[in-house]
């Protein structure tokens, strides 16, 4: 038989202190200088505040099909090296979804040009052409690691809403933090109305509130329409999140 581990859980001659190492920071306004030129490093601008409406006649930037964790949303790998950098971290938004369209990952149709290309690119030549846009997803959307990038890429290319069959919690609330609207069918079959090229509004925002659903309103190429509920779990809190924006902004307002 071993003998049981023993060890002194305080030594007697204490711990060794060790170099000082701690340099206090400089007197001033508390600006990080980072190089403009950084490929790994880059200031966050905080995002744009609700501007109060609903959100009308979004593209849809891919209509997800199957499983989208948040590796499929925003891989890993060599793409961690630019977690300090956002908008070069987005370039790998959605690479792993499956389209619905063409049973492919990381080919969706430009909705302006009609012509198919990567996800993230996409979705900057939506932002540059100031078109919002939205995701519509499948079952526990976004599962996985907490992976806070998969909420902050589509935030930053244009992203207004997510609207699935259901969502894995951490990301939801990830969702809310970045001034997202994250959304659930209320019937999970609705999924199957929306085709890629539809157009998507978001109706009811102005009376947003906890408990109370939101309409979407789907608009065809052949000028059809469809309507139906869809769901979310915001609280009080959470809508104040929405209005400004984002978390951040919040926090940012109330330490003013």
């Amino acid at each position: 038989m071993l003998e049981s581990p023993f060890g002194d859980s305080l030594p007697q001659k204490g711990f060794d202190r060790g170099m000082e190492t701690y340099q206090a920071p400089k007197p001033g306004s508390g600006d990080v200088a980072v190089d403009p030129n950084s490929k790994r490093l880059q200031i966050l601008e905080p995002f744009k505040a609700w501007d109060g409406k609903d959100l009308t006649d979004a593209t849809i930037l891919i209509k997800a099909q199957g499983k989208c964790t948040t590796d499929h949303i925003s891989m890993a790998g060599p793409w961690l090296k630019y977690r300090g950098h956002l908008d070069n971290i987005s370039n790998n938004l959605l690479i792993g979804a499956t389209n619905t369209e063409n049973g492919e990952v990381n080919s969706v149709k430009n909705q302006t040009t009609g012509e198919f290309g990567p996800v993230p690119g996409t979705a900057r030549d939506y932002k540059s052409k100031g078109i919002e846009w939205v995701v519509v997803g499948d079952e526990n959307y976004g599962e996985g690691s907490s992976r806070e990038h998969a909420a902050l890429e589509p935030r930053h290319l244009g992203g207004r809403a997510i609207l699935v069959k259901s969502f894995a919690r951490i990301h939801e609330t990830n969702l809310k933090k970045q001034g997202m609207l994250a959304l659930t069918f209320d019937n999970p079959a609705d999924y199957d109305k929306i085709e890629p090229a539809d157009k998507i509004s978001i109706i009811g925002l102005p009376n947003f509130a906890p408990g109370k659903p939101l309409t979407v309103r789907g608009k065809r190429s052949d000028g059809s329409t469809y309507e139906f509920p869809v769901n979310h779990t915001y609280n009080e809190q959470q809508l104040e999140w929405f209005k400004h924006g984002s978390a951040l902004n919040l926090m940012g307002k109330n330490a003013k």
